[in-house]
C-alpha cells in the first residue's frame, strides 16, 4: 500500500519536479521559498505538492527557526527503489547486472581521483575548491570546475583571495559544466555543487555515475559594502571551503566503501550548510 501511495504521488508531473529537487539536495532540506523559485511555482500550489509528499512519507519536514525545511526521506526512497528492483523485477540479473556495474566503488586512476565543483557562475566558490583540492590533494586528485550559467571570467576578488594564499591563478576561468558531459570527456568520480542555484538545476545524469554531494555555501559577490567588506567576504568562503577540502582528502578512500564515502561527503556537506 505504501508503494501505492508513493507512485500516485510521484506519477504528477509538479510533485515529482519537487522530488528531483529535493533529491539535488539530499540529505539537506531546502525552504519552500527556494523550491518555488526554482520551479517557478505558485505558493499555494507548492504547499500541495510537500503536503502530498510528506504525507507518502516520500518527503520529511523541519523547523529551524522561523523556517521550514523539507528534505527527502532517504529510508522510504530506498524501500521504493528496492520494491521496483526485488519485487516488480523479481531481482532479474539482466534487469540489474547494469545498474551494480555502473554503481561500483570509484577506484583512483593512475593521476588521482577526477573531482567536479559545480556553482552558478564558475567565478568564486567553484573555481576557490578547484585551486584548493589542486593544492591541498598531493597529486591524489584532479581538480576541476565549471558553471550552470558561467561568466565571462574568474572574479577578481577571488583571484585575489587565492594568490594571497599562495595559489597560482594562471589556469583558472569561468567555463561551462556541458565541457564535462561531452563524449570524450573525463569521467567525474566525484561532483560537488557548491551554491544551491546550481543545485536546483535538473541537469543531464553524470557518467560513472559519481559520488555527488551538496556543499552550498552564500555566494560572495553578492557582499555590499566598501571593497574591503567584500574582500572579506571573499575570505571567509575560502576559508570555509579550505576546511572542508581539507576534510575531504583526509578521508580513508583505500577503505571506504561507496556508500560509506557518499555518508562521508554528505557529513562534509551538512558542517558547510550549518554555517553557510
Amino acid at each position: 500500500m505504501r508503494a501505492t501511495n508513493a507512485f500516485a504521488t510521484l506519477g504528477h508531473p509538479g510533485r515529482l519536479a519537487v522530488f528531483r529537487l529535493l533529491m539535488r539536495f539530499a540529505p539537506q532540506g531546502v525552504r519552500p521559498t527556494e523550491i518555488a523559485a526554482a520551479l517557478g511555482l505558485k505558493r499555494n500550489t507548492l504547499s500541495h505538492h510537500l503536503a502530498d509528499l510528506t504525507a507518502s512519507r516520500l518527503a520529511r519536514v523541519e523547523r529551524r527557526g522561523r523556517s521550514l525545511y523539507y528534505a527527502v526521506d532517504l529510508d522510504t526512497t530506498e524501500g521504493l527503489v528496492g520494491f521496483l528492483a526485488l519485487d516488480v523485477g523479481r531481482a532479474r540479473p539482466d534487469l540489474l547486472s547494469s545498474l551494480l556495474a555502473a554503481h561500483k566503488d570509484p577506484a583512483p586512476r593512475a593521476a588521482g581521483f577526477n573531482v567536479l565543483f559545480v556553482c552558478a557562475g564558475n567565478s568564486a566558490r567553484s573555481v576557490f575548491a578547484e585551486a584548493l583540492l589542486r593544492d591541498l590533494g598531493k597529486g591524489r586528485f584532479r581538480a576541476f570546475s565549471g558553471g550552470t550559467r558561467p561568466n565571462d571570467a574568474a572574479n577578481p576578488f577571488a583571484l585575489d583571495v587565492l594568490q594571497r594564499n599562495g595559489h597560482d591563478t594562471s589556469g583558472l576561468q569561468s567555463k561551462h559544466i556541458s565541457e564535462f558531459q561531452r563524449d570524450g570527456a573525463d569521467i567525474m568520480d566525484f561532483v560537488f555543487t557548491v551554491c544551491d542555484a546550481a543545485a536546483t538545476e535538473d541537469c543531464p545524469p553524470w557518467r560513472g555515475p559519481p559520488v555527488t554531494g551538496h556543499w552550498g555555501l552564500p555566494d560572495p559577490a553578492t557582499a555590499t559594502g566598501t571593497d574591503a567588506d567584500k574582500a572579506r567576504a571573499f575570505a571567509r568562503t575560502y576559508g570555509a571551503l579550505r576546511t572542508r577540502i581539507m576534510n575531504f582528502v583526509a578521508l580513508p578512500f583505500d577503505s571506504l566503501s561507496r556508500l560509506s564515502l557518499q555518508s562521508r561527503v554528505d557529513a562534509i556537506g551538512a558542517d558547510a550548510s550549518e554555517q553557510g
